[in-house]
């Protein structure tokens, strides 16, 4: 609805660089961009996001890699990858990411798919999932209010932005963690900061 639309304006900004350290062609957004080459850019290279946390992806249409940009500068792709081992040197496409608020923030793990088998339930920051005692380095199906997933602990390897808006916030099965969920390995969850 139109006042959901002028709720949310303000909240999310970003601004996009064609080159790095700022450089080049600039574009500012308060909303999604599923296609950055629609707005006759060939990448982007650098970023501010002054409000909201974002979500960047590798490829248009919300595809690939992805990748969490919280407030604050990004003046190369080593910024925004961090430690995933992962290199994705451009973002092609990205749009705000709706978070919980870290009062009411719950994941719920699930040891196989669809919901099924060993739950554990969190409402914190976990740099070691099998630290806090979830089994497991796999992780079959999980329901979430906000948060982000990584493959390994200490927020490394692949990154997954899980949200309630998205699906429900229940993702029944690990290849619905991304269009690049390759496995079930998850190590480490953390609230998306806004």
């Amino acid at each position: 609805t139109s006042s959901e639309a002028m709720d949310t304006l303000g909240q999310y900004k970003i601004t996009v660089w064609e080159e790095e350290n700022f450089q080049g062609k600039r574009c500012e957004f308060l909303m999604e961009c599923p296609s950055i080459m629609e707005r006759g850019f060939r990448k982007i290279r650098s970023i501010k996001v002054e409000s909201g946390p974002w979500v960047g992806f590798e490829y248009p249409e919300y595809q690939g890699q992805q990748f969490i940009l919280e407030k604050g500068d990004y003046p190369r792709w080593e910024a925004w990858s961090g430690n995933s081992g992962y290199r994705t040197e451009h973002l092609l496409s990205f749009r705000p990411v709706k978070c919980a608020n870290h009062n009411d923030s719950k994941v719920i793990l699930y040891e196989a798919e669809n919901f099924q088998g060993h739950k554990f339930e969190l409402s914190d920051d976990y740099p070691s999932l099998q630290a806090m005692g979830w089994g497991n380095k796999e992780v079959a199906s999980i329901k979430v209010n906000a948060g982000a997933a990584y493959q390994y602990p200490g927020y490394r390897g692949y990154q997954y932005v899980l949200e309630r808006d998205r699906q429900n916030g229940e993702f029944k099965k690990y290849n619905e963690y991304s269009s690049q969920a390759h496995t079930n390995q998850i190590q480490s969850i953390r609230r998306v900061q806004h």
